[in-house]
């Protein structure tokens, strides 16, 4: 089976919109994540080289490195959370008739948990970045494009936004609530300002168009 990000728009729509599980929302806040980079890229590549933004050149460039390392990072993560879904998944469905078989289910349901929590996480640190990213290219990019940059953005939060949520679902069913605690609190110092931020360069943006 072809990895996700190698198969056609149409088909990863149409795997959403099936009966499988995945992908999912997880994947699908993966990339919108790797779109919102994928566009802070595409402003970047807009401006370099044109004499009118040769002031922020140097700058530009090291976005456009920046934006695609983050593109990278986000679209691996389309995989990332398929893979965990499915080992969830498949965690449901081991033995439970004896006590032995009950306690090693347990384990490795919460040990399945633990990593479903923690893949989401890391997308919504990606798509915090993403949102940062946006502003500079917002502010700096060639006018020409600037709305890609307040479409980047706007994806950006709602990636964030959905991966927020697949980590509440997942750290909601850990027993070790320290670890939970952690990961909830880690969360919520990602989204504090984000939707400020996000706003701030969607004004941004409109006041230039």
């Amino acid at each position: 089976m072809n990895e996700i990000k190698d198969k056609s728009v149409q088909a990863f729509i149409d795997e959403l919109a099936s009966k499988s599980p995945t992908p999912g929302g997880g994947s699908a806040a993966a990339v919108m994540g790797a779109q919102a980079a994928a566009l802070v890229s595409m402003v970047c590549n807009l401006t370099i080289g044109k004499p009118r933004y040769a002031e922020v050149e140097v700058e530009m460039q090291a976005l456009l490195e920046k934006s695609e390392a983050l593109r990278e990072t986000l679209t691996s993560m389309i995989k990332a959370d398929v893979d965990v879904f499915d080992r969830l998944m498949s965690t449901y469905g081991l033995p439970k008739d004896s006590n032995e078989e009950k306690a090693t289910r347990s384990e490795a349901i919460q040990s399945a948990l633990r990593e479903a929590t923690i893949v989401p996480l890391k997308c919504a640190h990606a798509c915090a970045e993403a949102i940062s990213l946006s502003r500079i290219a917002a502010e700096k990019g060639n006018a020409g494009v600037i709305s890609d940059a307040g479409v980047a953005v706007m994806a950006a939060y709602g990636a964030l936004k959905s991966a927020a949520l697949n980590v509440y679902i997942n750290a909601g069913g850990l027993k070790d609530r320290d670890f939970a605690d952690a990961k909830l609190a880690e969360l919520e110092a990602i989204l504090n300002g984000a939707d400020v931020a996000a706003e701030e360069v969607y004004q941004i943006v409109k006041a230039k168009l």
